[in-house]
Protein backbone atom coordinates (compact mmCIF):
# COMPACT_ATOMS: atom_id res chain seq x y z
CA UNK A 1 0.00 0.00 0.00
CA UNK A 2 2.56 2.04 0.66
CA UNK A 3 4.58 1.63 -2.62
CA UNK A 4 1.09 2.54 -4.19
CA UNK A 5 0.84 5.86 -2.36
CA UNK A 6 4.79 6.95 -3.26
CA UNK A 7 4.00 6.54 -6.90
CA UNK A 8 0.78 8.51 -6.43
CA UNK A 9 2.60 10.99 -4.56
CA UNK A 10 5.17 11.07 -7.42
CA UNK A 11 2.66 12.00 -9.55
CA UNK A 12 1.42 14.55 -7.90
CA UNK A 13 4.97 16.31 -7.76
CA UNK A 14 5.28 16.44 -11.28
CA UNK A 15 1.98 17.36 -11.77
CA UNK A 16 2.73 20.58 -9.57
CA UNK A 17 6.35 21.05 -10.96
CA UNK A 18 4.67 21.13 -14.69
CA UNK A 19 1.75 23.11 -13.79
CA UNK A 20 2.50 26.58 -15.93
CA UNK A 21 2.47 29.13 -12.90
CA UNK A 22 4.62 26.48 -10.54
CA UNK A 23 7.58 25.82 -13.52
CA UNK A 24 8.04 30.19 -14.27
CA UNK A 25 8.79 29.91 -10.30
CA UNK A 26 11.80 30.31 -8.91
CA UNK A 27 13.91 26.81 -7.76
CA UNK A 28 14.09 27.53 -3.95
CA UNK A 29 13.79 26.31 -0.59
CA UNK A 30 10.34 26.86 -0.62
CA UNK A 31 9.24 25.02 -3.71
CA UNK A 32 11.53 22.14 -2.80
CA UNK A 33 9.74 22.13 0.39
CA UNK A 34 6.49 21.79 -1.06
CA UNK A 35 8.18 19.03 -3.56
CA UNK A 36 9.29 17.37 -0.11
CA UNK A 37 5.44 17.62 1.34
CA UNK A 38 4.09 16.38 -1.70
CA UNK A 39 6.46 13.35 -2.00
CA UNK A 40 5.61 11.95 1.83
CA UNK A 41 2.11 13.01 1.86
CA UNK A 42 0.10 10.18 4.07
CA UNK A 43 3.40 8.68 4.36
CA UNK A 44 5.19 11.29 6.90
CA UNK A 45 3.50 13.45 9.33
CA UNK A 46 6.08 15.78 8.92
CA UNK A 47 5.68 15.63 5.26
CA UNK A 48 7.37 18.80 3.94
CA UNK A 49 9.38 19.84 7.27
CA UNK A 50 13.18 20.41 8.00
CA UNK A 51 14.18 17.42 9.35
CA UNK A 52 14.91 17.84 13.00
CA UNK A 53 16.33 14.30 14.07
CA UNK A 54 19.49 12.59 13.27
CA UNK A 55 19.28 10.03 9.91
CA UNK A 56 21.55 7.22 8.48
CA UNK A 57 21.61 6.50 5.22
CA UNK A 58 21.63 2.72 4.07
CA UNK A 59 24.85 1.77 2.67
CA UNK A 60 27.12 4.17 4.08
CA UNK A 61 28.86 5.53 7.26
CA UNK A 62 27.63 8.94 6.47
CA UNK A 63 25.57 10.82 8.66
CA UNK A 64 24.24 14.00 7.51
CA UNK A 65 24.20 16.51 10.08
CA UNK A 66 20.54 18.05 11.14
CA UNK A 67 20.03 20.74 8.83
CA UNK A 68 19.91 24.01 9.74
CA UNK A 69 17.22 26.01 7.35
CA UNK A 70 18.89 29.36 7.04
CA UNK A 71 22.05 27.74 5.92
CA UNK A 72 20.32 25.15 3.70
CA UNK A 73 18.63 28.31 1.99
CA UNK A 74 22.12 30.55 2.20
CA UNK A 75 23.72 27.19 0.37
CA UNK A 76 20.98 26.53 -2.26
CA UNK A 77 20.84 30.28 -3.69
CA UNK A 78 24.69 30.23 -3.61
CA UNK A 79 24.87 27.14 -6.12
CA UNK A 80 21.56 28.57 -8.10
CA UNK A 81 23.45 31.48 -8.79
CA UNK A 82 27.18 30.60 -9.05
CA UNK A 83 28.78 31.05 -12.35
CA UNK A 84 28.48 26.94 -13.26
CA UNK A 85 26.53 26.23 -16.56
CA UNK A 86 22.80 25.74 -15.65
CA UNK A 87 23.21 21.76 -15.90
CA UNK A 88 26.11 21.76 -13.48
CA UNK A 89 23.92 24.16 -11.15
CA UNK A 90 20.90 21.45 -11.76
CA UNK A 91 23.09 18.38 -10.62
CA UNK A 92 24.92 20.28 -7.73
CA UNK A 93 21.34 21.64 -6.40
CA UNK A 94 19.79 18.06 -6.42
CA UNK A 95 23.38 16.30 -4.62
CA UNK A 96 23.53 19.25 -2.15
CA UNK A 97 19.50 18.54 -1.14
CA UNK A 98 20.30 14.10 -1.53
CA UNK A 99 23.61 14.46 0.59
CA UNK A 100 21.99 17.02 3.15
CA UNK A 101 18.97 14.73 3.90
CA UNK A 102 16.66 18.05 4.56
CA UNK A 103 13.87 16.01 5.07
CA UNK A 104 12.96 12.89 6.91
CA UNK A 105 12.26 10.86 4.14
CA UNK A 106 11.84 10.70 0.45
CA UNK A 107 14.85 13.30 -0.01
CA UNK A 108 16.45 11.54 -3.28
CA UNK A 109 12.96 11.62 -4.85
CA UNK A 110 12.44 15.51 -3.48
CA UNK A 111 15.63 16.32 -5.21
CA UNK A 112 15.48 14.78 -8.26
CA UNK A 113 12.43 16.52 -8.70
CA UNK A 114 13.21 19.72 -7.52
CA UNK A 115 16.43 18.87 -10.08
CA UNK A 116 14.27 18.64 -12.65
CA UNK A 117 12.21 21.69 -12.52
CA UNK A 118 14.92 23.55 -12.59
CA UNK A 119 16.33 22.12 -15.71
CA UNK A 120 12.24 22.26 -17.15
CA UNK A 121 12.06 26.31 -16.38
CA UNK A 122 15.84 26.29 -18.65
CA UNK A 123 14.21 24.38 -21.04
CA UNK A 124 17.63 22.25 -20.13
CA UNK A 125 15.54 18.83 -20.26
CA UNK A 126 15.33 16.42 -17.55
CA UNK A 127 17.55 13.87 -15.25
CA UNK A 128 15.87 10.71 -15.93
CA UNK A 129 17.75 7.78 -13.87
CA UNK A 130 16.45 4.95 -15.93
CA UNK A 131 16.27 1.14 -14.07
CA UNK A 132 19.23 0.48 -15.93
CA UNK A 133 21.52 2.62 -14.33
CA UNK A 134 20.37 2.56 -10.80
CA UNK A 135 22.94 0.44 -9.42
CA UNK A 136 25.82 2.62 -10.49
CA UNK A 137 23.95 5.47 -9.59
CA UNK A 138 23.89 4.05 -6.09
CA UNK A 139 27.58 3.22 -6.27
CA UNK A 140 28.34 6.78 -7.27
CA UNK A 141 25.88 8.35 -4.57
CA UNK A 142 27.52 6.66 -1.77
CA UNK A 143 30.84 7.74 -2.95
CA UNK A 144 29.55 11.11 -3.28
CA UNK A 145 28.17 11.42 0.46
CA UNK A 146 31.60 9.93 1.86
CA UNK A 147 33.68 12.35 0.07
CA UNK A 148 31.59 15.04 -1.51
CA UNK A 149 33.40 15.01 -4.31
CA UNK A 150 30.67 15.66 -6.95
CA UNK A 151 32.92 15.12 -9.99
CA UNK A 152 32.29 11.41 -10.96
CA UNK A 153 28.61 11.14 -10.05
CA UNK A 154 27.99 14.75 -12.07
CA UNK A 155 29.89 13.22 -15.07
CA UNK A 156 27.33 10.19 -14.81
CA UNK A 157 24.11 12.05 -14.34
CA UNK A 158 25.58 14.61 -17.64
CA UNK A 159 26.32 11.55 -19.80
CA UNK A 160 23.78 8.90 -18.68
CA UNK A 161 21.00 10.69 -17.18
CA UNK A 162 20.80 13.85 -18.78
CA UNK A 163 17.71 13.81 -21.59
CA UNK A 164 17.82 16.67 -23.58
CA UNK A 165 14.67 18.08 -25.42
CA UNK A 166 15.57 18.56 -28.99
Amino acid sequence: MEDVQKVLNLKHAWEFILDTDIIQSESNYYLLSHIARLVNEWIFQEEGDKRSVPVTIGGTNYVPPIPIEFKVKEDMSEISSSNKTDIDKAIELCMYCMRTQIFIDGNKRASVIFANHFMISRGLGLLIIHQDVVEEFKQLLVNYYETADIAKISSFLKEKCWKRLD
